[in-house]
């Protein structure tokens, strides 16, 4: 025994439910991440970009399986040792090994990159979403902050801050993320200006719903994808000014395995024993391509208006 389905004309079976009317809305949904996926995955260079993450990723977890030699013993009878036989990649002056010291420092470049950049975001998100719906006053007060952070350079005031609070990880991460944030809010700021004036956000207060549930709800999943993307782009420029620091003698303690820390130990020898800054640095410009490619392939993913 058949029914005819209300509106279609079309035969249904007696007693069968009819179709949700949210089905469309989901399927629209899993959709569109298909295809995002699908457009991320074509792009030959974001996946060479994932690549490289993954592997520096699984690189800094299994750090103690993966190093031959214990990164901060020393072996004087063994220093400056040429690359090649127990020692691949050679010994610097405290006869450490460098293939063990450029897998622990990997693990110190994921940590203060990804860390420092969820600060910046963290701050930024939070500024830049109270600066672009509230706007006035109050968009005033937390641009002109913003203006006094963008007149530091970076790697100066980071400086000054962990000379503060002294040297360590945590320090570098703060720093960065304190003297990162502006961009993020500026970012976000700008795109709450556009998407605040759209009908759905208009509906929301009609219909009586809070400020902040407004921006919770509507205006931050609609504008914070360019953030998202950005921040994944500016890790690689975390790692590298967290190098850069420790390079200049302010970031982490001289002794820990650090890319930035093995760059400084080796500049005395340049011209002489070059594998020891050479393959750190090395290290940090393919770790910071890795993120820039990673990017480039979620903005293009994201926005296919920018292929």
């Amino acid at each position: 025994m058949t029914e005819l389905a209300s509106g279609t004309g079309e035969p249904t079976a007696a007693g069968s439910a009819p179709a949700r009317p949210d089905a469309e809305p989901s399927v629209a949904r899993v959709s569109q991440w298909s295809d995002i996926r699908h457009r991320f995955f074509a792009n030959k260079l974001a996946v060479v970009g994932l690549a490289i993450l993954v592997l520096l990723i699984l690189v800094a977890i299994f750090a103690p399986l993966l190093a031959p030699h214990d990164p901060l013993k020393q072996d004087l009878m063994n220093t400056l040792r040429s690359p090649g036989g127990d020692h691949l990649l050679g010994t610097d002056a405290l006869g450490r090994d460098q293939l063990s010291r450029l897998i622990y420092g990997s693990r110190i470049a994921i940590i203060v990159g990804l860390a420092s950049i969820l600060v910046a975001v963290a701050i930024g998100v939070l500024l830049g979403a109270l600066a672009g719906y509230y706007g006035g006053w109050v968009d005033t007060v937390i641009m002109r902050l913003a203006d006094i952070f963008f007149a530091f350079p970076l790697l100066i005031g980071s400086i000054v801050l962990i000379m503060q609070m002294g040297r360590g990880v945590l320090p570098v991460v703060l720093a960065l993320g304190i003297f990162t944030w502006a961009t993020f809010a500026r970012l976000l700021r700008s795109q709450i200006l556009s998407v605040r004036e759209m009908d759905y956000v208009h509906a929301a207060k009609a219909l009586g719903a809070s400020r902040g549930r407004i921006i919770r709800k509507h205006i931050l999943p609609n504008s914070i994808t360019s953030v998202l993307v950005y921040g994944t782009s500016n890790v690689g420029i975390a790692i590298v000014a967290e190098a850069s620091l420790s390079y200049l003698g302010a970031g982490v303690d001289p002794e820990v395995a650090e890319w930035g820390n093995m760059i400084a130990a080796g500049r005395g020898f340049m011209g002489v024993k070059d594998f020891m800054w050479t393959y750190p640095s090395l290290a940090i410009v393919i770790t910071a391509l890795g993120f820039v490619l990673l990017g480039n392939g979620l903005r293009d993913a994201l926005d296919p208006k920018l292929r």
